[in-house]
């Protein structure tokens, strides 16, 4: 059965996930939603889509099953709300929501309903972030990880030149730590689970939000490092040190390199499989899978996943006082 889906936001990441989607075979894209006809109108046209949209309440309304939402940050909630009340399942792009008890709620309510919220960490999903995670097993005793995720955005350029765009906004939810921080983060938890504490040395941009820092996540007997910006490039791999031997991998997404390196006799073994070219094709994969056979242990656990990432980026943005609006309400 092929899942009917429609969107919210015409970004370069909504473009990904239909791409991805229809790779798989699994998903057809039926509806289109922007805040003008002509934007809805023109993005449709694309995909051969008749069916657009400038109200959520309407694309909702529409005969369709599921909506991908990847509008910016602070709109997630009441989107989604109005969404999972009409019966449609969601997959929305992280961060899921600007906290914890807009992300509580939103569950809740799916629940009520009958249908999934997904978030869409797709790095988690990935065939060679799989082998990784099965091969953990092989280290022994695991001592800690540097995990890396820098990379300069464009959009700092405009931070530079006095601007405030959405990804840098306070208002619109943003910086660095929700926007590529939780992969690394998510990255941690999906290993080793929820960490004992964690911390983080962020520094601010002029518009408030983060730009980026350092981050650790203290585990009982180990602790992991995350460098994370949007501010700066970083090319170091991240790595996994254990007893019996270190992981490296050439980043915390798109893997294609998953190095087991022997410290008794320094030999070196790729565990790495083929890399899917469609960035998001096997998390589109996956949430059908959810959908289709209704897999509640699936989505329980990314359920659970997300609210664990969500809980301790909200513990770092609160140790830095980056304050959303809606932690006020």
């Amino acid at each position: 059965m092929v899942l009917t889906f429609g969107v919210i936001g015409t970004s370069w990441i909504t473009d990904e996930w239909i791409s991805g989607a229809h790779a798989t075979g699994l998903w057809k894209l039926t509806s289109v939603y922007s805040r003008t006809k002509e934007n809805a109108e023109q993005y449709a046209a694309k995909y051969n889509v008749s069916s657009v949209h400038t109200s959520i309440k309407s694309l909702a309304s529409d005969a369709i099953q599921v909506i991908y939402v990847a509008s910016p940050n602070s709109l997630h909630y009441e989107q989604t709300r109005i969404i999972l009340e009409h019966k449609k399942h969601v997959i929305l792009e992280k961060p899921a929501t600007s906290t914890v008890a807009e992300f509580e709620k939103l569950c809740s309510l799916a629940r009520d309903n009958g249908v999934y919220l997904i978030e869409a960490y797709r790095h988690i999903q990935e065939a060679n972030f799989k082998i990784l995670k099965s091969e953990l097993k092989h280290l022994g005793p695991v001592y800690g990880a540097s995990l890396t995720y820098a990379s300069f955005s464009s959009r700092y350029t405009n931070v530079l030149n006095g601007e405030t765009p959405n990804v840098f906004s306070l208002d619109f939810a943003g910086g660095s730590l929700v926007d590529i921080g939780v992969y690394p983060v998510t990255f941690a938890v999906a290993l080793f689970g929820r960490p004992r504490s964690s911390t983080y040395q962020a520094f601010k941009c002029r518009t408030g939000t983060d730009g980026g820092g350092l981050i650790l996540l203290q585990y009982e007997n180990f602790s992991v490092s995350i460098n994370q910006s949007k501010c700066y490039n970083s090319a170091a791999p991240s790595e996994i040190y254990g007893e019996n031997g270190t992981v490296t991998v050439n980043a915390t997404m798109n893997i294609d390199t998953v190095k087991l390196v022997n410290p008794r006799t320094k030999e070196t073994k790729e565990l790495a499989g083929p890399k899917e070219e469609l960035k998001l094709k096997e998390e589109a994969s996956e949430f059908a899978r959810i959908i289709e056979n209704d897999d509640k242990k699936a989505a329980n656990y990314l359920e659970d996943l997300s609210r664990t990432v969500l809980q301790i980026t909200t513990e770092l943005r609160r140790q830095n006082s980056i304050i959303y609006p809606a932690d006020k309400i």
